[in-house]
């Protein structure tokens, strides 16, 4: 019988103990970087945007893949985000002066 009891002694201690851990420690808040991305597109925090140009940042990033940027959404206030996309850019159509040749196969 005492070993019982020492058992449950035991695993009361430890519930305690991890209650009380829980308790103590505060709410996860994460760190993010203010600024992320990849070829498809990213965010800049508008923390960041308010101190630096945004707009280069964002044709910086795209032109690494040879992308162009196209600006998605802003939200204007503290704890919000700037978005983009990094699209293909589009291809210019040349006029050249001649007749038109059709050939078929």
């Amino acid at each position: 019988m005492p070993r019982l009891v020492r058992t449950i002694t035991w695993s009361a201690a430890g519930a305690a103990f991890g209650l009380a851990l829980l308790a103590t420690s505060g709410a996860r808040a994460d760190w993010v970087w203010p600024f992320k991305g990849n070829d498809t597109g990213g965010i800049i925090a508008w923390s960041l945007a308010e101190t630096t140009n945004p707009e280069q940042l964002a044709i910086d990033h795209c032109a690494r893949f040879g992308k162009v940027v196209k600006p998605l959404a802003a939200q204007r206030y503290y704890g919000g985000y700037l978005s983009f996309a990094c699209v293909w850019p589009r291809a210019k159509l040349v006029a050249v002066p001649g007749p038109i040749v059709v050939t078929k196969y």
